[in-house]
C-alpha cells in the first residue's frame, strides 16, 4: 500500500491543491467535479448519500468504464482489481488512497450537528496530489476562508430563476411538484391524497433503502406520477425534473429538538426546482401559513447568513487504554471557528460497552480497544434504543474477541429476521432497517470467515426487501393506470385503445373498464380529471368492438342465449337484454341492454334476433299453451276450456269450471286431449308443463306481469318443484296463486303438486268404491267391511310425503269428511306360551280395527300422466253410509271363542278414523236449482250433475267403474260404488280364510279345548 497523504495539516499548508466552488443549488457543481476528475489520471469524490454517490457512480462507470470506478459506502462495496476512480460517502472514503483528485461534495454540511465533525475533517486535512475541490453553498465560504487561508474561491451562479409561488392546495399543485414534510406519517398521508385525486406520487423518506428511493425516483423521473412527497433527504443533491416546491411543514427534528427550518436549509430544499436553464418556483401547502417577504426575499436571491462554527471532534484517537480513547474524544478544538461536535451514537455506545464489565476486562491493550471502537461505528440503522443497540455491539464484540470472527451459525440467525418480504410498509421498512446493520458488518473485510459470501447474502436481502417496498408503497401511492393515462394526455399523443377477448377496455395499455354485452362500464377509478378524454379515446375501439358483437349475436343459434332468474337474456354468458311485461303473459317484450355505441341497423339486427329467439323459447317450452290458446281443432265449449287453460297457465280448478266440463261431450274432451289436456280428479291441466323447464318459464313470465322478478318465493318454488318434491309447506309470504304457477294446489297448511293430487285420487278410489261381496272376506288395507269410505294407508302418506295434521288437513281441503268409531279388538295375550297364531290373530284384527299409520317418505319424481276417467268428490253422493262393522264382527268372533273354550278374553277399546266423500269442494248454487242435468229426474238420486253421468262419457266416477252390483231404487248404484244402507249382500258358506283373524281364533280355541280333555 502506498503511504497514506491523511495527516493533520497545519493551517497553513491546508489550502494546497484546493479550490471551493460554491454558490447555490442548480449551478452544476457536481457535474464539474466529475468533469475534473476525469481528467485526471485517478481521483475520489466523496458524497453526502450512499443514493448520491450511486448516482455519480454510474455517470463516471458509463464513460471511464466498469473495471476503472470503484464504489465504497458503509453498506456496499464494488471495488475491481485496479480502479483508478473511487466514488464514496464522506463517512466511508478511504484515508489510506493517494490519488491526483479530491472532491468533497456539500461542504456546507460541516456545521451539522450530527456528521458534521467528519465533513470538517475531510475538508480540512484530504487532499489530491494535483487538485481538491470543495463543494458547497456560499454559507460556508468565511469559515473555510478562515481555516484555509490562501483558498481559491470559485462562486457559480444559478442557472434558471427560482420564484415563489405562494399557497396552494396539495390537489392544486402543479404537476412536477415535489412536496416536502418532515415525518413519515405526513408523507404517506400526503401521498394518499394524491393518488386519489391526481393519479398518484412517488416516495422518498431518508429511511428507505437507496434502492427503493431509486426506484421510487425513476417513477417521478419517467413520468409515470407527477407528483414527489420527500422528507428534506431530496435537498441533498438529488438531481430531478422538478418544477415546483411546495413546503407541507416548516418545522423538523434534527435528533435533538424540533425546531424551525433555518432559511438555508429551506433555500436548499426550495433550490430542487428547476433543472438547467429551466426556471423552478416554490411555495406552501394550505397546512403551512405562507412565507414571509423577507424570507421570500432571501430563498429568491439566495443570501443567507453564514455559518457560524463548523462541528469538530478530534480524529487523533488514543487506542492506548479505553480511558485514553475516552479523553482523547474530548478534546476540544483550539482553532477559532470549529466547535466540538455533540456526543454522536457512537460515542454513547462506547460508553454503554465500557460499562459492561465483561468489555472492559476484554478491552485491554490498544488492538482491543481499537476493534471496541471500530464496533461502535456500526451504524444504529434500527433506532430502537441506545441500549439495544448497544447490547447488539456486545455481542458482536464478544465474537470477535473470543472467535477472532462473528460465527456463521449466529451471523445467519439474524439474517433469518429480517429475510422475508411479506407485510406493509411499516413492517419492511423496519427489516431493511435491521438488514443494513448486517450489510454494514459483513462490509468490514476481517469481521466474518467470508466476508466476500456475506456481503453477496445481505446484499440480497436488503434488494429483495427494497423491492418488496418499492412494490408496496407503489400499489399504495400510485395509480399506474391513471398515471401513464395523463402523462400521453400531457404527451398530446394519440392513445392507443384495444378491446380483450374478454372485454376489458384499455388505453395505452391500460384498464378503464369492461364491455359488457353492448354496454361499456367503465372503472370508478380511471374517472380522474381526464376521464372524458379517455372515454373519447376508448370510443372509436368501442364502437368497432360493438358493431362486430352485433353482427355475430344475429348469427347465432339459439343455445348461445339463455334466459336467468333475473329476467336477463345473456349471449355466450354476457347480459344483452332483459325481458319484460307484454299485454299477455306469453306475449313477454325484449329491452335492450345497450348504450349510444349500437344505433341503426345494428341495434335493430340484435332485437330482431332477441324477439325471435324469445318467441321460439316460449313456442318450444310452452308448446301445449301456445297451441290451446290458438285454438286450432277446437270447437264449442272445447275453445271456451281451453280459453280458461291458458288464462290459468296450464291448471284449472275442476269446481271452477264444472258447468263447463260438465257439458263437454267426448269430441270435445277428445281435442283437447290432443292438445295434452288432462281430466283429474280435482284439477283440468296439462301434464307436460309440470317439468322444471316448462314450469320456470312460466313463473317468471308470471311474475314479470303480476309482480316483480324479486317477489318472494320466486326463486325457491320452481326448483323445490324441480327437485321432485310432491308436497311443501305453506309459506303465507307467497302468494298463493305462484304455488299454482309452477303446479302445486295449495291444501291447507300444504302445497300439493296436482299431479300427485291425482295419483292420490287413484288410491282412494277403489277404496271408495270396494264392497264386500262375501262376509267372510276381509277388506283389502284401507278400505272399510261396509264399503263407502277409506282409512289412512301408509302409501298415501308416502305419495305425499306428510302424514299426522298435515295430511288430514289435504283430505278436508279436498272435501272429505272424517268419521271416528270406536271398535273392540282382542289385547295381545302375555303368557309365554302364547303362540305364533295368537300374534298373527291380533295383528289381523289390528289391520281391521286400527287406522293405517301414517309415515312421511321421500319425494317421487314427476308422475306420468294417469288416466283420464277420474271422478271428482263433489259429484259423488251425500248420503249417510253405515259405519263399518269388520271391527264389531271381529268382537263377536273373539266373544264366541271365548265362550266355546269356557273362558273370557280381554279386548279393548280403540277408536279409528275413517274417511268418506264429502261435499266439502262442491260450489253453492242457487236456492232452489235442480242438481240433476237437464231436469233428468232419476229416482234413487243416481243422476247427480256430470258425475253421476260418468258412465255415458267414457269416465269412471270419483270412487271407481261401476262394478258392484245394482242396488237402490231403480236399479242405479250409488255414487262411488258403495252399496245403499240397507243393501247388504247375504253372507254365503265358504272355507274360512286361513289368515283371517277368525281362523287364528278358532285354531286357538281348538288348542284349548285338546287342552281340557287331556
Amino acid at each position: 500500500m502506498p503511504r497514506s497523504p491523511y495527516m493533520h495539516l497545519p493551517p497553513a499548508a491546508r489550502s494546497r491543491t484546493v479550490t471551493a466552488v460554491l454558490g447555490p443549488t442548480n449551478t452544476g457543481k457536481t457535474h464539474l467535479a466529475i468533469e475534473r476528475m476525469l481528467a485526471h489520471k485517478s481521483g475520489l469524490i466523496g458524497l453526502p448519500l450512499r443514493l448520491l454517490a450511486r448516482e455519480v457512480y454510474g455517470r463516471i462507470e458509463e464513460r471511464a468504464g466498469t473495471d476503472a470506478v470503484a464504489l465504497i459506502t458503509g453498506e456496499e462495496k464494488i471495488i475491481p482489481k485496479a480502479p483508478r476512480y473511487w466514488v464514496s460517502t464522506v463517512e466511508a472514503m478511504p484515508l489510506d488512497l493517494e490519488t491526483d483528485f479530491v472532491a468533497i461534495d456539500e461542504v456546507q454540511l460541516a456545521g451539522d450537528l450530527d456528521r458534521g465533525h467528519v465533513f470538517t475533517d475531510r475538508l480540512l486535512n484530504l487532499r489530491g496530489q494535483s487538485e481538491t475541490l470543495l463543494l458547497g453553498a456560499a454559507t460556508v465560504r468565511p469559515l473555510l476562508e478562515k481555516l484555509l487561508p490562501g483558498l481559491n474561491v470559485v462562486t457559480r451562479p444559478r442557472m434558471s430563476v427560482l420564484t415563489y409561488a405562494g399557497s396552494k392546495k396539495v390537489s392544486r399543485l402543479p404537476p412536477r411538484s415535489a412536496i416536502v414534510a418532515f415525518s413519515a406519517d405526513e408523507v404517506y398521508g400526503i401521498a394518499e391524497l394524491i393518488r386519489r385525486q391526481r393519479g398518484g406520487a412517488a416516495v422518498v423518506l431518508g429511511s428507505l433503502s437507496p434502492r427503493t428511493r431509486n426506484a421510487q425516483v425513476e417513477l417521478f423521473q419517467n413520468g409515470d406520477v407527477e407528483h414527489l412527497v420527500a422528507t428534506d433527504a431530496i435537498g441533498m443533491g438529488l438531481n430531478l425534473d422538478v418544477d415546483h416546491v411546495a413546503f407541507a411543514g416548516n418545522r423538523k427534528y434534527d435528533g435533538y429538538q424540533y425546531r424551525q427550518l433555518t432559511a438555508a436549509e429551506m433555500g436548499q430544499i426550495a433550490g430542487r426546482a428547476g433543472r438547467h436553464t429551466r426556471d423552478g418556483t416554490f411555495g406552501v401547502t394550505g397546512r403551512v401559513d405562507p412565507l414571509d417577504d423577507e424570507l421570500v426575499e432571501q430563498i429568491e436571491n439566495h443570501h443567507f447568513n453564514s455559518l457560524k462554527v463548523l462541528q469538530w471532534r478530534n480524529s487523533r484517537l488514543d487506542f492506548a487504554s479505553s480511558a485514553s480513547l475516552r479523553a482523547s474524544l474530548d478534546v476540544v478544538p483550539r482553532e477559532d471557528g470549529l466547535a466540538r461536535a455533540p456526543i454522536g451514537d457512537d460515542i454513547n455506545a462506547l460508553e454503554h460497552l465500557l460499562r459492561d464489565s465483561g468489555i472492559s476486562t476484554m478491552a485491554k491493550g490498544p488492538k482491543a480497544v481499537e476493534l471496541l471502537w471500530d464496533v461502535c461505528q456500526v451504524p444504529d440503522y434500527r433506532k430502537i434504543a441506545p441500549a439495544n443497540h448497544a447490547e447488539l455491539l456486545s455481542t458482536i464484540y464478544t465474537h470477535l474477541m473470543q472467535d477472532g470472527a462473528i460465527a456463521d451459525d449466529w451471523f445467519t440467525r439474524q439474517l433469518a429476521f429480517a429475510d422475508r418480504a411479506d407485510g406493509d410498509i411499516d413492517t419492511l421498512a423496519n427489516r431493511i432497517a435491521h438488514i443494513r446493520t448486517w450489510t454494514y458488518v459483513a462490509n468490514r473485510p476481517d469481521w466474518l470467515a467470508d466476508p466476500a459470501h456475506w456481503q453477496g447474502v445481505t446484499r440480497g436481502i436488503e434488494d429483495k426487501l427494497s423491492d418488496a417496498l418499492h412494490d408496496r408503497l407503489t400499489k399504495r401511492f400510485v395509480d399506474r393506470r391513471t398515471s401513464v393515462l395523463m402523462r400521453r394526455l400531457r404527451e398530446n399523443a394519440m392513445l392507443e385503445a384495444e378491446i380483450t377477448s374478454s372485454g376489458d377496455v384499455l388505453v395505452e395499455g391500460q384498464h378503464i373498464g369492461n364491455l359488457l354485452g353492448f354496454r361499456f362500464a367503465p372503472d370508478a377509478a380511471a374517472e380522474g380529471p381526464d376521464g372524458k378524454t379517455v372515454r373519447a379515446a376508448a370510443q372509436k375501439a368501442l364502437a368497432t368492438e360493438i358493431e362486430g358483437r352485433a353482427d355475430k349475436l344475429s348469427r347465432s343459434e339459439n343455445a348461445d342465449f339463455i334466459l336467468t332468474a333475473d329476467g336477463a337474456i345473456r349471449w355466450r354468458g354476457e347480459a344483452v337484454a332483459k325481458v319484460a311485461a307484454g299485454e299477455e303473459v306469453l306475449t313477454p317484450s325484449v329491452l335492450l341492454l345497450a348504450d349510444e355505441y349500437l344505433t341503426g341497423p345494428a341495434r335493430e339486427k340484435v332485437q330482431q334476433r332477441l324477439d325471435l329467439w324469445i318467441n321460439a323459447q316460449i313456442e318450444t317450452l310452452l308448446k301445449p299453451l301456445v297451441d290451446l290458446k290458438s285454438s286450432e281443432g277446437l270447437e264449442g265449449l272445447a275453445r271456451g276450456v281451453a280459453f280458461r287453460i291458458v288464462e290459468g297457465l296450464g291448471i284449472l280448478e275442476r269446481q271452477e269450471a264444472s258447468d263447463e266440463i260438465r257439458q263437454l261431450d267426448q269430441d270435445m274432451r277428445a281435442s283437447l286431449r290432443k292438445h295434452g289436456v288432462r281430466f283429474g280428479a280435482y284439477n283440468i291441466y296439462v301434464p307436460a308443463l309440470l317439468k322444471p323447464a316448462p314450469s320456470q318459464l312460466l313463473s317468471q313470465l308470471w311474475a314479470l306481469k303480476h309482480g316483480a322478478l324479486d317477489m318472494n318465493g320466486l326463486s325457491d318454488l320452481p326448483q323445490l318443484s324441480a327437485s321432485g318434491r310432491t308436497s311443501i309447506p305453506v309459506d303465507e309470504t307467497i302468494d298463493k296463486a305462484l304455488y299454482k304457477v309452477v303446479g302445486f294446489r295449495v291444501c291447507g297448511p300444504r302445497a300439493v303438486r296436482v299431479d300427485i293430487l291425482e295419483r292420490l285420487a287413484d288410491l282412494i278410489r277403489p277404496l271408495v268404491a270396494w264392497k264386500p261381496l262375501d262376509a267372510e272376506v276381509s277388506p283389502p288395507e284401507g278400505a272399510i267391511a261396509q264399503g263407502g269410505g277409506f282409512t289412512v294407508t301408509v302409501a298415501m302418506t308416502s305419495l305425499l310425503g306428510c302424514a299426522g295434521e298435515d295430511f288430514t288437513a289435504i283430505l278436508k281441503s279436498l272435501g272429505y269428511r272424517l268419521e271416528t268409531k270406536e271398535v273392540e279388538r282382542p289385547v295381545a295375550p302375555k303368557a309365554e306360551e302364547a303362540t305364533k297364531s295368537e300374534a298373527d290373530a291380533e295383528t289381523s284384527v289390528d289391520a281391521v280395527a286400527a287406522p293405517s299409520e301414517t309415515v312421511e317418505a321421500p319425494a317421487e319424481a314427476l308422475a306420468g300422466e294417469a288416466p283420464d276417467n277420474s271422478p271428482v268428490a263433489e259429484d259423488v253422493s251425500t248420503e249417510t253410509v253405515a259405519p263399518s262393522e269388520s271391527a264389531g264382527e271381529a268382537t263377536e268372533a273373539v266373544e264366541e271363542a271365548s265362550a266355546d273354550a269356557g273362558e273370557a278374553v280381554e279386548t279393548e277399546t280403540v277408536t279409528i278414523e275413517i274417511w268418506r266423500p264429502g261435499r266439502g269442494d262442491r260450489r253453492p248454487r242457487p236456492r232452489g236449482q235442480d242438481n240433476r242435468r237437464g231436469g233428468d229426474n232419476r229416482k234413487g238420486g243416481q243422476a247427480r250433475g256430470d258425475q253421476g253421468r260418468g258412465d255415458q262419457r267414457g269416465e269412471k266416477r270419483h270412487g271407481g267403474p261401476r262394478n258392484g252390483p245394482k242396488g237402490g231404487k231403480g236399479g242405479g248404484s250409488k255414487s262411488f260404488g258403495g252399496p245403499a244402507r240397507n243393501d247388504r249382500a247375504p253372507k254365503k258358506d265358504k272355507p274360512l280364510d286361513p289368515n283371517s283373524p277368525f281362523a287364528a281364533l278358532m285354531a286357538l280355541k281348538e288348542g284349548m279345548d285338546k287342552k281340557d280333555k287331556s
